[in-house]
């Protein structure tokens, strides 16, 4: 029997930053220029995809269709930029600005899970030192993976979850195995089945809109985390439903969550 439309639930999810450490040298080079501070994952419903499409799409062909933009080279189509696809980090601030503004009528809910490098490096100094291990950076992906869908896999029929493909690597054995450990979590806590089916499709931002979605979601907070600039998560904040500080312990052992309850802000963040 064919599972429902309305019982099938998709994810999208994708990535910010780096996991790059250290040099050639083992020296800690977390913050220099080039290399970000923190590492993010984080995952994205929509309310109605395919209206999210349409609205997207014919914004992207008004902006392409613009004479404004002539002669820009993010619209030429070989470029494989704007004129493919959004993309938060490449887009222009006119385009961006446009972007937002329909992002904010699309129903959409965000989970962030955040790492802070520094304390990611110094953990991997004295893992190395005492056991002679190396951290593992897909480890580090998988765990943050399986914290966001602790909570969501359990309320359909059937998960769709998009991996926004992290280069050319086939990685969907390895997500299937976080994702499992995500169900296992939630059914040793609440004491509640978890087995409902789960089907990972690894695929290019490009190849579906909900990828470019928590994409510009993404880029919003790196800017805020990175660079201290808050108006671009300022605009979107009611979309953030959950925000896992993992290593921000001043309060808690388990890091910093903020959701409604505990409203993130400039001026809450731990320095990085």
């Amino acid at each position: 029997m064919q599972t429902r439309k309305e019982n099938i639930k998709k994810f999208y999810v994708d990535e910010s930053g780096d996991l790059t450490l250290f040099n050639k040298r083992h020296k800690i080079i977390v913050g220099n220029e080039g290399v970000s501070k923190y590492f993010m994952v984080g995952v994205a419903t929509v309310n109605n995809i395919e209206i999210a499409e349409q609205k997207l799409k014919n914004l992207q062909a008004d902006l392409l269709a613009d004479p404004y933009f002539t002669g820009i080279p993010s619209f030429n189509p070989e470029r494989k930029k704007t004129a493919l696809f959004f993309h938060a980090k490449n887009d222009l601030p006119e385009v961006r600005r446009e972007v937002f503004k329909i992002l904010q009528t699309l129903g959409v809910k965000v989970l962030i899970a955040i790492r802070r490098k520094r304390e990611l490096a110094e953990k991997a100094q004295f893992l190395f030192k005492t056991t002679g291990s190396k951290i593992n950076k897909n480890d580090i992906y998988d765990d943050l993976v399986k914290r966001l869908f602790r909570n969501l896999l359990h309320k359909s029929e059937m998960n769709i979850i998009y991996f926004a493909r992290r280069g050319k690597a086939e990685r969907t054995v390895a997500l299937e195995k976080a994702i499992d450990k995500a169900k296992r979590n939630f059914e040793s806590t609440y004491a509640k089945p978890s087995n409902k089916p789960v089907k990972i499709i690894p695929a290019y931002p490009h190849e579906y809109i909900g990828l470019q979605i928590i994409d510009y979601y993404l880029w919003a907070i790196q800017r805020l985390y990175e660079k201290g600039e808050d108006r671009f998560f300022n605009y979107l904040a009611k979309d953030f439903r959950l925000i896992m500080d993992l290593d921000d312990k001043r309060n808690n052992v388990y890091g910093e969550w903020y959701s409604d309850s505990n409203k993130l802000s400039l001026k809450k963040l731990k320095p990085g």
